[in-house]
């Protein structure tokens, strides 16, 4: 099979969740308590580790030999997507759990993420179908009337209509406000005629649903120019009548895209109003009584940030799927004799040197992405329950600031790291019937879906850097700064006999971690610096790397928390019990990342004050040769 789906376990999230995390806040919130505990996380998690490996991901093996498909204008999903999308749907893990009103039965975000990292790894290019329509029907629970809520949301919470965001155009990707889309009035107030064309619209067609209802950005005509005039608008494939009948709305599929991966995930092109007769709600302000001003992108966004912690989750999930098949594969893998023993018996491959360093590297890259995702996570449920107004801020603060790391660092890194798992295997991971070759392909996509990369980088910089005149960032830094001060004075070693001549305490790590804390003060000062000289490039320049950097700082403090608590644990617990391995291996992927990842901090705050220039004084006909 190329498909596999190879957590063993859900051990980590366990730990993320009941060990490292004040979860028993966040399940105390009357929106939860009645329903929820820590004690229920078990009981949530593991029928749903058993759910992927039986439900879903069969379907990720139909959805690579059987690609979506367009023919005469209709689209055509893999056989098992259909009937897996009800099948969620009607046991409670599809889009039902947009429901808000006060006896609903609602996951803690933190939890419901924990689940679908399960998921996501399972069948990553499934998953898109529901979590669109959750995000729609999410943007019209907050924004639409009552009355458009009776007619959408129902049927897209149990699964009968599906949803879409539509904002890319074949002029306009990231330059979002040049978008060529325009929206029309009409005799109704809300309702407006729409013209225009989308592309790379996932999840834009299929043979599942009885109505797509895209949630779709368009210029009022008359509107101010550029992203203030985009409003939101609903339209859906067939136009819903008064009396709940459907009709055509002018809405047509002109064709998907052929991809590097993901081959059952639609990404389609979507015509409107090629006929004049395409209609959508307006939600929010009519622009034309606004002084020109459109609320689209602000409300586009409240579903965007989501949808970019989702995108870096599923690049996890991916990752995190890689590793885990390139780690039984090399404990199969008989081949070669230990340098150490040169003279005994083959072994697997998982006793090289090499292949212990690359499976530990994956490892702890894995363990500190999801530290610092879920981290986030805690924070959306704190900023959505919490009765404090000031823990709401600081917690919105939080997710501000670590929403473009936690969608770029694990899909930027996921691509190279997914490399080296197929090295791991040698030649048989270049090859479709071993699964490392199908998510190398599956996974590039997520550096450039909801915002490239760059965007995110420049979101950073450009945004979160200065929120609050500079605040909301430096009180950021100056947790991490207090968290090392708090804890480096106290760390001790946890000596075990079982562990021989490894060292498992942690000052050198805080050490580290303090270095780069201070070099990236000097690389924000040397930034700054190019910015009071009229230097503007430095800074785009510059970007991406810095966001790496901050994603490897914050990382980095993040599993160093976690490695507190597990050496706590393994002293608690001694080497006979079954958990002591679990802690031990929390500590050294704690210290491999934080001695092998976290110095690029530095070597970054170096690249940056030296200011090389090459890359902006290069001629564009120097490309030519």
């Amino acid at each position: 099979m190329s498909a596999n789906f190879a957590y063993k376990n859900t051990r980590d999230l366990k730990f993320i969740l009941k060990e490292w995390l004040p979860t028993e806040e966040i399940f105390a919130y009357p929106h939860f308590a009645d329903y929820y505990s820590k004690e229920d996380v078990d009981s949530v998690l593991d029928p749903i580790l058993k759910m992927a490996k039986e439900l879903i991901e069969p379907s990720n093996e139909d959805g690579n030999s059987n690609p979506c498909r367009y023919d005469n204008g209709k689209v055509f999903t893999p056989p098992t997507f259909g009937p897996l999308f009800h099948k969620l749907q009607s046991e409670g893990w599809g889009t039902s759990n947009i429901d808000e009103s006060e006896d609903a039965m609602v996951l803690p975000h933190i939890l419901k993420s924990a689940v679908w990292e399960l998921f996501l790894a399972a069948n990553p290019a499934f998953l898109p179908y529901i979590i669109l329509t959750s995000g729609a029907g999410e943007l019209i629970q907050s924004f639409a009337s009552p009355e458009l809520k009776e007619i959408f949301l129902p049927k897209m919470m149990d699964g009968t209509w599906s949803g879409t965001m539509c904002l890319t155009e074949s002029t306009a990707g990231s330059d979002v406000g040049d978008i060529l889309s325009k929206a029309y009035p009409t005799d109704h107030p809300r309702i407006f005629k729409i013209k225009g064309s989308k592309i790379f619209i996932t999840g834009g067609d299929n043979d599942f649903t009885e109505n797509v209802i895209h949630l779709y950005l368009a210029k009022v005509e008359g509107s101010a120019k550029g992203t203030k005039g985009i409003s939101l608008f609903i339209v859906p494939k067939y136009w819903v009548n008064e009396d709940g009948s459907l009709s055509d709305n002018d809405v047509q599929t002109t064709g998907i895209e052929h991809k590097l991966g993901q081959y059952g995930s639609v990404t389609a092109s979507l015509s409107m109003g090629e006929n004049g007769n395409c209609r959508g709600w307006l939600l929010g302000k009519n622009p034309l009584e606004n002084d020109g001003i459109g609320e689209g992108m602000a409300q586009m966004f409240e579903m965007m940030n989501g949808a970019r912690m989702e995108t870096g989750h599923s690049a996890l999930a991916c990752l995190a799927n890689a590793f885990y098949n390139a780690r039984d594969y090399c404990q199969e893998r008989i081949q070669g004799r230990l340098m150490v023993d040169p003279k005994g018996d083959r072994v697997s491959i998982i006793k090289h040197e090499d292949i212990k360093r690359t499976l530990l590297m994956g490892k702890a890259h894995i363990e500190a992405m999801r530290a610092m995702m879920y981290r986030s996570y805690f924070a959306f449920d704190v900023r959505h329950c919490d009765p404090d107004p000031d823990k709401r801020k600081k917690a919105n603060n939080l997710i501000e600031v670590t929403t473009p790391l936690c969608k770029a660092f694990p899909s930027d890194e996921a691509w190279w790291l997914i490399g080296e798992a197929i090295q791991a295997y040698g030649g048989y991971g270049y090859c479709e019937e071993y699964p490392v070759a199908q998510i190398a392909r599956d996974v590039k996509i997520y550096s450039i879906w909801e915002g490239t990369n760059f965007i995110q980088a420049m979101d950073l910089v450009g945004r979160k850097w200065t929120m609050g005149k500079g605040a909301v960032f430096a009180d950021f830094i100056q947790e991490m700064r207090d968290f090392c001060a708090a804890n480096k004075a106290i760390v001790e070693a946890a000596a075990s006999g079982e562990t021989g001549q490894t060292d498992l305490s942690l000052n050198r790590e805080f050490a580290i971690m303090e270095k780069a804390l201070d070099a990236y003060g000097q690389l924000q000062m040397a930034i700054g610096g190019y910015l009071s000289k009229k230097e503007f490039s430095m800074l785009p320049l510059y970007a991406r790397r810095i966001l790496t950097a901050t994603s490897q700082l914050y990382a980095g403090r993040c599993i160093l928390d976690q490695a507190l608590v597990a050496s706590r644990k393994a002293q608690e617990v001694g080497p006979d019990h079954y958990d002591y391995n679990f802690y031990i291996g929390k500590i050294l992927s704690a210290k491999y990342f934080v001695r092998n990842v976290v110095p690029n901090v530095w070597a970054t705050a170096d690249i940056v004050k030296d200011g090389d220039k090459s890359a902006l004084d290069i001629s564009l006909e120097s490309f030519d040769y």
